[in-house]
Protein backbone atom coordinates (compact mmCIF):
# COMPACT_ATOMS: atom_id res chain seq x y z
CA UNK A 1 0.00 0.00 0.00
CA UNK A 2 1.51 3.23 -1.08
CA UNK A 3 1.06 6.47 1.25
CA UNK A 4 1.91 9.42 -0.31
CA UNK A 5 3.72 11.87 2.10
CA UNK A 6 4.47 15.60 1.41
CA UNK A 7 8.15 14.57 1.58
CA UNK A 8 11.12 11.78 0.82
CA UNK A 9 10.62 9.18 3.37
CA UNK A 10 14.17 7.13 4.56
CA UNK A 11 13.73 3.16 4.39
CA UNK A 12 12.51 1.57 7.72
CA UNK A 13 14.99 1.78 10.88
CA UNK A 14 17.31 4.32 9.87
CA UNK A 15 15.73 7.17 12.06
CA UNK A 16 15.88 4.85 15.03
CA UNK A 17 19.67 4.90 14.87
CA UNK A 18 20.84 7.31 17.35
CA UNK A 19 23.59 9.35 15.36
CA UNK A 20 26.85 9.11 16.68
CA UNK A 21 28.13 12.35 19.18
CA UNK A 22 32.16 13.08 19.38
CA UNK A 23 33.19 14.35 22.22
CA UNK A 24 33.11 17.63 22.64
CA UNK A 25 35.56 20.33 21.91
CA UNK A 26 34.55 24.07 23.42
CA UNK A 27 34.97 25.37 27.08
CA UNK A 28 32.81 28.78 26.62
CA UNK A 29 34.48 31.79 28.24
CA UNK A 30 37.51 29.81 29.24
CA UNK A 31 40.78 31.06 27.01
CA UNK A 32 43.36 28.04 27.16
CA UNK A 33 41.14 24.62 26.99
CA UNK A 34 42.68 21.45 26.94
CA UNK A 35 41.04 18.90 24.50
CA UNK A 36 41.24 15.45 25.91
CA UNK A 37 37.75 14.03 24.54
CA UNK A 38 38.46 12.77 21.22
CA UNK A 39 42.27 10.04 21.75
CA UNK A 40 44.39 12.16 20.38
CA UNK A 41 47.93 11.77 20.45
CA UNK A 42 49.93 15.33 22.13
CA UNK A 43 52.43 14.96 20.16
CA UNK A 44 50.77 15.26 17.19
CA UNK A 45 52.12 13.96 13.27
CA UNK A 46 55.35 12.96 12.45
CA UNK A 47 57.43 15.74 10.91
CA UNK A 48 58.13 13.92 7.88
CA UNK A 49 54.31 13.20 6.95
CA UNK A 50 53.70 16.97 7.44
CA UNK A 51 56.88 17.38 5.19
CA UNK A 52 54.75 14.55 2.70
CA UNK A 53 51.73 16.53 2.81
CA UNK A 54 52.73 19.68 1.89
CA UNK A 55 54.70 18.26 -1.16
CA UNK A 56 51.12 16.83 -1.99
CA UNK A 57 49.50 20.32 -1.59
CA UNK A 58 51.33 21.12 -5.01
CA UNK A 59 48.92 18.64 -7.13
CA UNK A 60 45.58 19.21 -5.85
CA UNK A 61 44.31 19.47 -9.53
CA UNK A 62 44.91 15.81 -9.91
CA UNK A 63 43.12 12.32 -8.46
CA UNK A 64 44.63 10.72 -6.06
CA UNK A 65 45.76 6.85 -6.80
CA UNK A 66 42.48 5.02 -6.79
CA UNK A 67 44.03 2.09 -5.22
CA UNK A 68 46.35 4.08 -2.52
CA UNK A 69 49.62 2.29 -3.63
CA UNK A 70 51.63 4.33 -1.72
CA UNK A 71 50.53 4.08 1.20
CA UNK A 72 48.90 0.03 0.89
CA UNK A 73 53.04 -0.78 -0.10
CA UNK A 74 53.90 1.81 2.96
CA UNK A 75 51.56 -0.57 4.99
CA UNK A 76 52.67 -3.78 3.77
CA UNK A 77 56.33 -2.87 4.02
CA UNK A 78 56.32 -2.14 8.08
CA UNK A 79 54.25 -5.16 9.38
CA UNK A 80 55.42 -7.82 6.78
CA UNK A 81 52.09 -7.88 4.92
CA UNK A 82 51.07 -8.96 1.25
CA UNK A 83 50.10 -5.66 -0.33
CA UNK A 84 47.15 -7.24 -2.52
CA UNK A 85 45.31 -8.07 0.82
CA UNK A 86 45.74 -4.24 2.10
CA UNK A 87 42.73 -1.76 1.52
CA UNK A 88 42.76 1.70 2.99
CA UNK A 89 39.71 4.16 3.31
CA UNK A 90 38.39 7.05 4.80
CA UNK A 91 39.31 6.40 8.40
CA UNK A 92 38.60 2.64 9.86
CA UNK A 93 34.86 4.26 10.13
CA UNK A 94 34.72 3.81 6.15
CA UNK A 95 35.43 -0.09 6.31
CA UNK A 96 33.70 -0.95 8.71
CA UNK A 97 30.85 0.73 6.78
CA UNK A 98 31.69 -1.08 3.62
CA UNK A 99 32.05 -4.53 5.10
CA UNK A 100 28.35 -4.24 6.83
CA UNK A 101 27.62 -2.72 3.60
CA UNK A 102 27.90 -5.63 1.97
CA UNK A 103 27.79 -8.77 4.37
CA UNK A 104 24.81 -7.64 5.96
CA UNK A 105 20.61 -7.09 5.22
CA UNK A 106 17.49 -7.33 6.46
CA UNK A 107 17.38 -10.48 8.89
CA UNK A 108 20.88 -10.77 9.59
CA UNK A 109 22.59 -9.80 12.91
CA UNK A 110 25.56 -8.77 13.94
CA UNK A 111 27.01 -9.17 17.40
CA UNK A 112 28.77 -5.99 19.29
CA UNK A 113 29.83 -5.69 22.97
CA UNK A 114 27.71 -3.45 25.76
CA UNK A 115 30.65 -0.91 25.52
CA UNK A 116 31.88 -1.45 21.65
CA UNK A 117 32.48 1.39 19.87
CA UNK A 118 29.04 3.29 19.05
CA UNK A 119 29.60 2.87 14.99
CA UNK A 120 29.50 -0.44 15.01
CA UNK A 121 25.79 -0.40 16.04
CA UNK A 122 24.69 2.55 13.62
CA UNK A 123 26.76 0.52 10.50
CA UNK A 124 24.83 -2.61 11.53
CA UNK A 125 21.54 -0.55 11.48
CA UNK A 126 22.31 0.74 8.54
CA UNK A 127 22.88 -1.89 6.54
CA UNK A 128 19.08 -2.88 7.66
CA UNK A 129 20.37 -5.93 10.58
CA UNK A 130 19.87 -6.62 14.02
CA UNK A 131 22.40 -5.70 16.42
CA UNK A 132 23.03 -7.91 19.31
CA UNK A 133 24.74 -6.18 22.28
CA UNK A 134 26.45 -9.11 24.57
CA UNK A 135 27.19 -7.88 28.36
CA UNK A 136 31.15 -7.40 29.14
CA UNK A 137 32.57 -8.62 32.02
CA UNK A 138 34.40 -6.49 34.24
CA UNK A 139 34.61 -4.15 31.50
CA UNK A 140 36.35 -6.29 29.33
CA UNK A 141 34.67 -8.21 26.22
CA UNK A 142 33.15 -12.02 27.49
CA UNK A 143 34.27 -14.38 24.80
CA UNK A 144 32.09 -17.05 26.04
CA UNK A 145 29.10 -14.34 26.20
CA UNK A 146 29.43 -14.16 22.71
CA UNK A 147 29.51 -17.43 21.19
CA UNK A 148 26.73 -18.33 23.45
CA UNK A 149 24.62 -15.10 21.49
CA UNK A 150 25.56 -16.80 17.60
CA UNK A 151 22.43 -17.79 16.34
CA UNK A 152 22.16 -18.93 12.51
CA UNK A 153 21.03 -15.25 11.97
CA UNK A 154 24.52 -14.28 12.71
CA UNK A 155 26.51 -13.15 9.89
CA UNK A 156 28.98 -10.56 11.83
CA UNK A 157 31.14 -10.50 15.50
CA UNK A 158 32.58 -6.78 16.16
CA UNK A 159 35.39 -6.76 18.83
CA UNK A 160 37.58 -3.34 19.57
CA UNK A 161 40.54 -4.55 21.19
CA UNK A 162 41.91 -2.97 23.05
CA UNK A 163 38.31 -1.89 23.30
CA UNK A 164 36.90 2.16 23.41
CA UNK A 165 36.25 3.31 25.94
CA UNK A 166 37.52 0.75 28.32
CA UNK A 167 41.00 0.47 27.46
CA UNK A 168 41.08 -2.81 28.33
CA UNK A 169 41.99 -5.96 26.11
CA UNK A 170 41.21 -9.45 24.77
CA UNK A 171 44.12 -11.92 24.86
CA UNK A 172 45.21 -13.81 21.41
CA UNK A 173 44.28 -17.09 22.96
CA UNK A 174 40.58 -15.87 23.74
CA UNK A 175 40.65 -14.43 20.25
CA UNK A 176 41.43 -17.83 18.76
CA UNK A 177 38.93 -19.41 21.30
CA UNK A 178 36.53 -17.19 19.77
CA UNK A 179 37.33 -17.59 16.06
CA UNK A 180 37.58 -21.28 16.45
CA UNK A 181 33.61 -21.19 18.05
CA UNK A 182 32.23 -19.32 15.28
CA UNK A 183 30.74 -20.66 12.02
CA UNK A 184 32.88 -20.28 8.68
CA UNK A 185 30.38 -17.82 7.02
CA UNK A 186 30.31 -15.27 10.24
CA UNK A 187 32.97 -12.84 9.59
CA UNK A 188 34.76 -11.75 13.04
CA UNK A 189 35.84 -8.16 12.98
CA UNK A 190 39.30 -7.02 14.71
CA UNK A 191 39.12 -3.71 15.16
CA UNK A 192 42.77 -2.69 16.43
CA UNK A 193 42.82 0.95 16.30
CA UNK A 194 45.24 1.48 19.42
CA UNK A 195 46.63 -1.74 18.78
CA UNK A 196 50.16 0.72 18.30
CA UNK A 197 50.37 1.44 22.15
CA UNK A 198 50.00 -2.16 23.83
CA UNK A 199 52.71 -3.75 25.01
CA UNK A 200 51.36 -7.13 26.30
CA UNK A 201 52.97 -10.72 25.70
CA UNK A 202 49.76 -12.17 24.63
CA UNK A 203 47.90 -9.34 22.37
CA UNK A 204 47.56 -9.92 19.21
CA UNK A 205 46.04 -7.31 16.58
CA UNK A 206 45.06 -9.87 14.65
CA UNK A 207 47.76 -10.52 11.47
CA UNK A 208 47.95 -13.94 11.73
CA UNK A 209 44.73 -14.62 12.17
CA UNK A 210 43.78 -12.76 9.39
CA UNK A 211 46.28 -14.06 7.17
CA UNK A 212 45.44 -17.88 7.88
CA UNK A 213 41.72 -17.73 7.85
CA UNK A 214 38.64 -16.38 5.04
CA UNK A 215 36.67 -14.94 7.39
CA UNK A 216 38.50 -12.42 9.56
CA UNK A 217 39.18 -9.00 9.39
CA UNK A 218 41.99 -6.27 11.01
CA UNK A 219 41.04 -2.63 10.64
CA UNK A 220 43.73 -0.14 12.11
CA UNK A 221 43.72 4.08 11.82
CA UNK A 222 45.69 6.79 11.53
CA UNK A 223 43.81 8.67 13.65
CA UNK A 224 45.68 7.81 17.10
CA UNK A 225 48.92 7.76 17.18
CA UNK A 226 49.89 9.02 13.79
CA UNK A 227 48.53 12.06 14.53
CA UNK A 228 46.68 12.35 10.95
CA UNK A 229 43.19 12.30 12.61
CA UNK A 230 42.63 14.98 10.32
CA UNK A 231 43.08 13.53 7.03
CA UNK A 232 40.65 10.37 8.21
CA UNK A 233 43.49 7.43 7.14
CA UNK A 234 42.38 4.14 7.73
CA UNK A 235 43.35 0.70 6.41
CA UNK A 236 42.14 -2.91 6.52
CA UNK A 237 43.77 -6.28 6.50
CA UNK A 238 41.82 -8.93 5.01
CA UNK A 239 41.27 -12.45 2.50
CA UNK A 240 41.05 -11.67 -0.45
CA UNK A 241 37.59 -12.96 -1.14
CA UNK A 242 36.16 -10.13 1.45
CA UNK A 243 38.36 -7.67 -0.31
CA UNK A 244 37.50 -8.08 -3.91
CA UNK A 245 33.92 -7.77 -2.38
CA UNK A 246 34.20 -4.61 -0.76
CA UNK A 247 36.14 -3.07 -3.93
CA UNK A 248 33.31 -3.68 -6.09
CA UNK A 249 31.08 -0.96 -3.96
CA UNK A 250 33.84 1.39 -2.74
CA UNK A 251 34.21 4.80 -4.05
CA UNK A 252 37.15 4.94 -6.73
CA UNK A 253 38.92 7.59 -5.22
CA UNK A 254 38.22 7.31 -1.27
CA UNK A 255 41.04 8.82 -0.02
CA UNK A 256 43.16 12.30 -1.26
CA UNK A 257 46.55 12.46 -2.42
CA UNK A 258 47.68 14.20 0.72
CA UNK A 259 46.66 11.87 3.09
CA UNK A 260 47.91 8.72 0.69
CA UNK A 261 51.91 10.73 0.88
CA UNK A 262 51.02 11.74 4.89
CA UNK A 263 50.42 8.31 5.63
CA UNK A 264 53.28 6.28 3.66
CA UNK A 265 55.53 8.77 5.17
CA UNK A 266 53.95 8.67 8.58
CA UNK A 267 54.43 4.89 8.94
CA UNK A 268 58.03 4.25 7.84
CA UNK A 269 58.76 7.01 10.67
CA UNK A 270 58.80 3.96 13.45
CA UNK A 271 61.63 5.60 15.42
CA UNK A 272 58.77 9.04 15.99
CA UNK A 273 55.42 6.37 16.86
CA UNK A 274 58.24 4.31 19.71
CA UNK A 275 58.82 8.45 21.53
CA UNK A 276 54.56 8.34 21.09
CA UNK A 277 53.73 4.99 22.55
CA UNK A 278 56.58 5.96 25.64
CA UNK A 279 54.94 9.48 26.16
CA UNK A 280 51.88 7.33 26.79
CA UNK A 281 52.97 4.32 28.70
CA UNK A 282 54.49 6.81 31.39
CA UNK A 283 51.62 8.42 31.94
CA UNK A 284 49.06 6.12 31.61
CA UNK A 285 50.92 4.93 34.46
CA UNK A 286 50.58 8.24 36.31
CA UNK A 287 47.60 9.35 36.07
CA UNK A 288 45.91 5.97 37.43
CA UNK A 289 48.37 6.35 40.29
CA UNK A 290 47.29 9.83 40.83
CA UNK A 291 43.64 9.48 40.42
CA UNK A 292 43.33 6.21 42.35
CA UNK A 293 45.08 8.10 45.23
CA UNK A 294 42.19 10.43 45.16
CA UNK A 295 39.28 7.56 45.58
CA UNK A 296 38.46 7.05 42.04
CA UNK A 297 38.76 4.28 40.62
CA UNK A 298 40.49 3.27 37.33
CA UNK A 299 40.21 0.67 34.50
CA UNK A 300 43.36 -0.65 34.20
CA UNK A 301 43.92 0.17 30.68
CA UNK A 302 46.70 -0.75 27.54
CA UNK A 303 45.68 2.45 24.91
CA UNK A 304 45.54 6.36 25.11
CA UNK A 305 43.54 6.76 27.35
CA UNK A 306 41.89 5.73 31.33
CA UNK A 307 38.16 5.66 32.00
CA UNK A 308 37.52 7.31 35.29
CA UNK A 309 34.42 5.70 37.65
CA UNK A 310 33.20 8.48 40.34
CA UNK A 311 31.68 7.86 43.29
CA UNK A 312 27.39 7.68 43.53
CA UNK A 313 27.46 10.84 45.77
CA UNK A 314 26.16 13.77 45.47
CA UNK A 315 28.06 16.89 43.88
CA UNK A 316 31.23 14.13 43.02
CA UNK A 317 29.45 12.07 39.96
CA UNK A 318 30.77 12.01 36.56
CA UNK A 319 28.85 14.83 35.53
CA UNK A 320 29.91 17.28 38.48
CA UNK A 321 33.27 16.12 37.64
CA UNK A 322 32.65 16.94 33.75
CA UNK A 323 31.52 20.62 34.80
CA UNK A 324 34.10 21.24 36.67
CA UNK A 325 37.04 20.14 34.58
CA UNK A 326 35.45 22.03 31.84
CA UNK A 327 34.94 24.91 33.79
CA UNK A 328 38.94 25.19 34.23
CA UNK A 329 39.48 24.46 30.34
CA UNK A 330 39.74 20.71 30.53
CA UNK A 331 37.47 18.30 28.08
CA UNK A 332 37.03 14.96 28.45
CA UNK A 333 34.66 12.14 27.33
CA UNK A 334 31.64 12.08 29.00
CA UNK A 335 30.81 7.83 28.17
CA UNK A 336 27.01 7.79 29.21
CA UNK A 337 26.21 6.58 25.76
CA UNK A 338 28.64 3.62 26.24
CA UNK A 339 27.23 2.14 29.11
CA UNK A 340 29.33 4.34 31.50
CA UNK A 341 26.98 7.10 33.22
CA UNK A 342 29.12 7.63 35.76
CA UNK A 343 32.58 8.01 34.43
CA UNK A 344 34.46 10.08 31.88
CA UNK A 345 37.23 8.88 29.56
CA UNK A 346 40.60 11.06 29.38
CA UNK A 347 43.21 10.95 26.65
CA UNK A 348 47.02 11.00 27.73
CA UNK A 349 47.75 14.17 26.91
CA UNK A 350 50.84 16.40 27.45
CA UNK A 351 52.50 16.54 30.50
CA UNK A 352 50.86 19.94 31.27
CA UNK A 353 47.70 18.50 30.26
CA UNK A 354 48.01 15.75 32.63
CA UNK A 355 49.41 17.39 35.48
CA UNK A 356 46.61 20.20 35.05
CA UNK A 357 43.67 17.09 35.25
CA UNK A 358 45.14 15.59 38.48
CA UNK A 359 45.28 18.80 39.82
CA UNK A 360 41.85 19.90 39.49
CA UNK A 361 40.48 16.80 40.07
CA UNK A 362 42.01 16.69 43.16
CA UNK A 363 40.38 19.79 43.66
CA UNK A 364 37.08 18.40 42.74
CA UNK A 365 37.43 15.63 45.30
CA UNK A 366 38.42 17.41 47.86
CA UNK A 367 41.88 16.94 48.42
CA UNK A 368 45.35 18.01 46.85
CA UNK A 369 46.30 16.27 43.81
CA UNK A 370 49.38 14.78 44.01
CA UNK A 371 52.11 15.02 41.85
CA UNK A 372 52.60 12.17 39.35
Amino acid sequence: MNIATNEPVPRPGILDIAAYVPGKEHAPGVARVFKLSSNETPLGPSPKAIEAFRQAAGNLELYPDGQALALREAIASVHGLNVANIMCGNGSDELLGLLCHVYLGAGDEAIITEHGFLVYKIQIMGAGAMPVVVKEKDCAVDVDAILAAVTDKTKMVFIANPGNPTGTYVPVADIRRLHAGLPKHVILVLDAAYAEYVRKNDYEAGLELVSSNRNVVMTRTFSKVYGLAALRIGWMYGPAGILDALNRVRGPFNMNAPAIAAGAAAIRDQAFVEQAVEHNLLWVGKLTHAFEQLGLTVTPSVANFVLIHFPDIDGKRATDADAFLTSRGYILRAVKGYGFPNALRMTVGSEEANRGVIETLGEFMGREGKSA
